[in-house]
């Protein structure tokens, strides 16, 4: 899963797509950006690395930041925290059985 694939998956799971922002940040919604971060590899030495930020956006403020060094990361992070809402409020969960299946 990545940031081009994610919004499909969120939708087939029942999360509204005004609840996600991808690339940008936007209030009261979950956020996934591309970032770079200075890292001391040395004495005086310094590299960019790219990171993935994955927080909720509220009233200007970060919420429940956390930072990934893969986007494949990032976004499977973003996905089960979402997934995990939506059974938490019934959206989604175990189908029926059949019926003459066994339970």
């Amino acid at each position: 899963m990545n940031v081009e694939s994610i919004a499909k998956w969120l939708t087939a799971i029942g999360v509204p797509s005004e609840v996600v922002s991808i690339g940008a940040e936007a209030d009261n919604a979950w956020c996934v950006l591309r970032a770079e971060r200075q890292v001391s590899v040395g004495d005086d030495q310094a590299r960019q690395e790219t990171v993935w930020e994955v927080f909720w956006r509220e009233q200007g403020n970060r919420y429940d930041w956390a930072c990934f060094s893969s986007e494949q990361v990032a976004c499977n992070y973003l996905f089960g925290r979402l997934a995990w809402t939506q059974v938490a409020r019934g959206a989604v969960g175990l189908l029926p059985p059949k019926e003459n299946e066994p339970v």
